[in-house]
């Protein structure tokens, strides 16, 4: 039986034990913060009572009894053949943690990285197993939404990548390989261009930040929960995405040119949307709103789930 060893218990770290333990792996806990390990085994099984009262999950116990709260780092990484790191987004953190790994665990265990922002490359250099490293970044929470995107080093071996893409479609998870380092991999580069048109809108006063986030959640998002951009214009024209391109590329030219200076997230303008949103919704009801968030995935994991060839791509039905 496999075993992963979860560095970290915050959301995160508690999210990545879910996705091992419910796929039949043992899962080993640990956290410098004692109070946060204290908690993390009693946050993860009220996250599957979660997953079982929206049938996403069968025999709770038996998958929380796959996981284990270990008291030192070594008694975490003993046996692990994957290794999932959840620490804060500071390089010496991370290049310190990763001293440790790299020293205490199996020398073939690959060692992955949720950071969200910082490339392998700046704290895995001085590694002697640097090959084995790369960053796994996880959508939170990763119990939930399952893509991960994989991007190594330089020096991260081809061979690590593919253990640890065959790992995450083991697991359940939808890997996406990043094939070079670059800032933001894909997800939250393409996550930030959206945004940034988002808030160059406001700041022009072309539309309210309820009726931006209406246009996407009730627009494209529709869209978007079962297909990806380049598969939307593809069939947004008779003759597929050339045919798009052919027809819309100089309109789209003439929005790009628009699009180049970065809006400053700071200032009038983010009282301006922060007094939007807290009209719409209190601070005090964020937490519940949260929940509300997770539930709905829940919902629409459980929909994919059982029409699941329905929302395979072409390739896949193949």
């Amino acid at each position: 039986m496999s075993t992963a060893a979860i560095i970290g218990t915050g959301l995160i770290g508690q999210g990545w034990a879910i996705v091992f333990a419910r796929k039949g792996w043992q899962v080993r806990l640990f956290d410098v913060n004692a109070a946060a390990l204290g908690e993390a085994r009693t946050l993860i099984v009220q996250q599957l009572r979660e997953l079982e009262a929206h049938g996403l999950l069968t025999d709770v116990d038996a998958v929380a009894d796959r996981v284990t709260v270990c008291d030192t780092l070594s008694d975490a990484l003993k046996g692990a053949s994957y290794i999932q790191e959840n620490s804060p987004e500071n390089v010496d953190i991370k290049r310190a943690l990763f001293t440790q790994l790299d020293t205490l665990s199996a020398p073939d265990a690959v060692i992955g990285s949720s950071t969200s922002s910082i490339p392998a490359s700046l704290f895995t250099e001085h590694l002697d197993g640097r090959a084995r490293c790369l960053v796994a970044h996880p959508v939170n929470p990763p119990y939930l939404i399952p893509v991960v995107e994989l991007s190594g080093a330089p020096w991260t071996s081809p061979e690590s990548i593919a253990r640890a893409r065959a790992i995450m479609e083991a697991v359940g998870q939808k890997p996406v390989t990043v094939n070079h380092e670059i800032e933001g991999f894909v997800l939250n580069r393409l996550q930030g261009a959206l945004l940034q048109e988002a808030f160059r809108l406001v700041q022009a006063g072309v539309a309210t930040a309820e009726d931006i986030d209406t246009t996407i959640k009730d627009g494209l998002g529709l869209r978007w929960s079962f297909m990806g951009p380049f598969e939307t214009i593809d069939l947004n024209a008779p003759g597929g995405i050339a045919d798009y391109c052919a027809r819309y590329g100089g309109m789209y030219a003439g929005i790009g040119s628009t699009q180049n200076e970065s809006v400053v997230w700071e200032g009038e303008l983010i009282d301006n949307l922060s007094a939007q949103r807290r009209a719409l919704l209190t601070e005090q009801d964020l937490p519940a709103r949260r929940f509300w968030r997770d539930e709905k995935l829940m919902q629409l994991m459980r929909h994919k789930l059982e029409r699941r060839d329905e929302w395979q791509s072409p390739s896949k039905k193949s």
